[in-house]
């Protein structure tokens, strides 16, 4: 339990070093930081993500594209009655490249495929065949401020028949996002 907790405080330091340095008029030039919480299948999850700055942006007449790329870390938790000696907790790590298309500015939706690598390869008495994961997500949003965004999304995590079994996981999960 100690490393992860370690990781997670590694990860966060590195990234508010780096944000502290970036100069803080540039807005999400510079990337910016989310926090993600979801639910679904009884299993909730609390997400820290680490944002780029956008990667390659394309703007039109009247609506922009954009490809970013998130770095995660979760930790994953059961309220259902988990058979005995089954896991009812487990960490995860993620890289996911997103599009994101703002037909407004400040409306936009996003989505992406990304790897995952899970701490447990089963939550509660549900078995999903190998710790790697890719992830599915789609999401909507909207730019609440020049340097805050809100959204919705939704998740799938499965090894994509590699190993079985392979039940996967779902979740719906609202997104808040900060730059500094």
């Amino acid at each position: 339990m100690k490393k992860p907790v370690v990781l997670a405080a590694l990860l966060i330091s590195m990234g508010v070093s780096g944000a502290y340095a970036a100069d803080p008029s540039a807005g999400w030039q510079n990337g910016g930081w989310s926090l993600q919480y979801g639910e679904g299948e009884g299993n909730n999850r609390l997400t820290l993500n680490r944002e780029t700055a956008p990667l390659w942006q394309h703007n039109f007449t009247s609506s922009r594209i954009e490809v970013v790329a998130e770095l995660g870390i979760s930790y994953w938790w059961t309220k259902r009655a988990a058979l005995r000696g089954f896991p009812r907790n487990m960490w995860q790590i993620s890289a996911t490249p997103l599009v994101r298309w703002w037909p407004t500015d400040k409306f936009y939706l996003e989505a992406g495929i990304g790897v995952s690598l899970l701490s447990e390869r089963q939550l509660k008495d549900e078995r999903y065949g190998s710790n790697f994961q890719f992830s599915d997500q789609v999401g909507i949003g909207y730019q609440v401020t020049k340097a805050t965004r809100i959204g919705l999304r939704v998740s799938h995590f499965s090894n994509a028949g590699m190993k079985g079994p392979n039940q996967g996981l779902d979740q719906v999960q609202v997104h808040l996002a900060t730059t500094f």
